[in-house]
């Protein structure tokens, strides 16, 4: 389980979370959506330590991550941020090393795997996101659909209970679009937990277990995607839903 509660993040004055609450269970995809400058990111983003809170809770497992600094939640990020992977808008490839070597990187220094076992993981995974052939290739070499299948890699690498996904295809263009959401939801498939920021309407519809509608620092709405998407309850998920032409 993961499970946040009452969020509150603060930027100087304006409160730009505003006591949201959420909770993603073991194999559950969940889709954040919502106009931009809402707070998905930002949120996302709290989970694994790259923004602060100013008040609430977030759990994962038998972790328990508050907003107060000091060692015990230093602790508390450390230990999540060892089971929650995270992959960004951009692909952040080590772009002097080869394909497999930037897989290898993070199990080898951070898990202590030995470099024999890192390597053959690493290249099940780069074969499981469709990337085996290139694991000798540098990133500038590859496309941007390609480089962030790497950086997928990269992250189920490390074992992940969960991964956090900030709008992965948001530098693509179509086709390379498609390559990743497949494989996001050959993963879905197979059961792993993820929490998704996107603008990718069919795979909300499609691959999601829940959504829900984020808008000024606050969830609007949640439900399945049937749900959502057939019957919105709010004004807001309506006026959303109508802008991206859904």
């Amino acid at each position: 389980m993961i499970e946040l509660s009452n969020i509150v993040k603060r930027y100087h004055q304006q409160e730009v979370l505003r006591g949201v609450n959420l909770s993603v269970a073991d194999g559950e995809v969940c889709v954040l959506l919502g106009p931009s400058g809402g707070g998905k990111s930002t949120l996302l983003r709290t989970i694994n330590g790259l923004e602060t809170f100013d008040s609430g809770s977030i759990r994962v497992g038998d972790i328990t991550l508050g907003a107060s600094p000091g060692p015990e939640r230093n602790a508390a990020l450390s230990q999540i941020r060892r089971r929650v992977g995270m992959v960004f808008q951009q692909f952040n490839l080590f772009p002097h090393r080869s394909v497999l070597e930037n897989v290898i990187e993070a199990p080898v220094h951070v898990l202590g795997q030995s470099r024999d076992e890192a390597i053959e993981n690493a290249r099940r995974l780069l074969n499981r996101v469709g990337m085996g052939d290139k694991e000798s290739a540098r990133p500038g070499s590859l496309s941007g659909g390609q480089q962030q299948r790497v950086a997928i890699a990269r992250t189920l690498a490390m074992n992940p209970e969960a991964i956090l996904f900030d709008e992965p295809t948001s530098a693509l263009d179509p086709r390379t679009t498609s390559e990743v959401m497949g494989v996001m939801t050959d993963l879905a498939a197979s059961g792993q937990r993820m929490i998704v920021v996107t603008h990718a309407m069919s795979f909300a519809r499609s691959v999601a277990h829940q959504v829900h509608i984020l808008h000024a620092g606050q969830i609007a709405e949640s439900g399945p995607p049937d749900q959502i998407f057939s019957d919105p309850r709010t004004e807001v998920t309506r006026a959303f839903l109508a802008d991206v032409g859904d």
